[in-house]
């Protein structure tokens, strides 16, 4: 049965996808600081994260290792893109103020 989880654990989340999760979206939000949640979905994703929950959760570490690197990849570009957008709409705005 296809599952869909949400958690601002990159930890967790890169044992999701150990266990076959698939990434489906990162979102932010903001409190005092920005936080991401990463959306999975895929098999079973409901009992890894019992497993994960009760310290019952086993993974070959170097596919976690690489699990976790894929997920701050993904991450830190969504951050840059983010930032680059907001620093182009910021420069647009004080362009249009000095035009007038």
């Amino acid at each position: 049965m296809n599952a869909s989880l949400e958690t601002t654990d990159i930890f967790r989340g890169a044992f999701f996808m150990c266990m076959g999760g698939d990434l489906e979206d990162i979102r932010f939000r903001q409190h005092n600081k920005q936080i991401a949640s990463f959306m999975f979905t895929g098999q079973n994703l409901h009992k890894h994260d019992k497993a994960y929950l009760n310290g019952h959760a086993l993974v070959n570490p170097v596919q976690f290792r690489e699990a976790l690197n894929h997920l701050r990849d993904i991450l830190f570009k969504q951050l840059r893109q983010r930032e680059d957008t907001r620093y182009d709409r910021t420069n647009s705005h004080r362009v249009h103020q000095n035009k007038h």
